[in-house]
């Protein structure tokens, strides 16, 4: 789990920080459909190659994700911590096979 804490503060970062400087609604939407996934997507593509027990990080995502659906949206992005967490599955995966390669 200690190793999980820098890839973790680099999600919280993005999860909780972006959605204070954002103002206008396409900015939101630009931000949960493009850069959000761009990000977790990279940071767990980093995670499954650096480290072994790589399966549990794509539930953390979502789980760090959650709080900000009530805090910066609504109810409707629900969505998006199953979508986050399908992606962190994805980038960690390839991340752990690139690795045994």
């Amino acid at each position: 789990m200690k190793k999980m804490i820098p890839y973790m503060l680099i999600l919280i970062l993005v999860f909780y920080g972006l959605p204070l400087f954002i103002k206008e609604t396409i900015l939101a939407m630009i931000a949960l459909l493009c850069l959000i996934p761009l990000i977790t997507f990279i940071v767990s593509l980093l995670y499954g190659y650096k480290q072994i027990q790589w399966i549990i990080f794509p539930f953390v995502v979502g789980y760090l994700f959650l709080p900000t659906v009530f805090l910066f949206y609504n109810e409707s992005a629900l969505i998006y911590t199953f979508t986050y967490g399908g992606i962190s599955f994805v980038g960690a995966l390839i991340g752990h096979l690139l690795k045994k390669n």
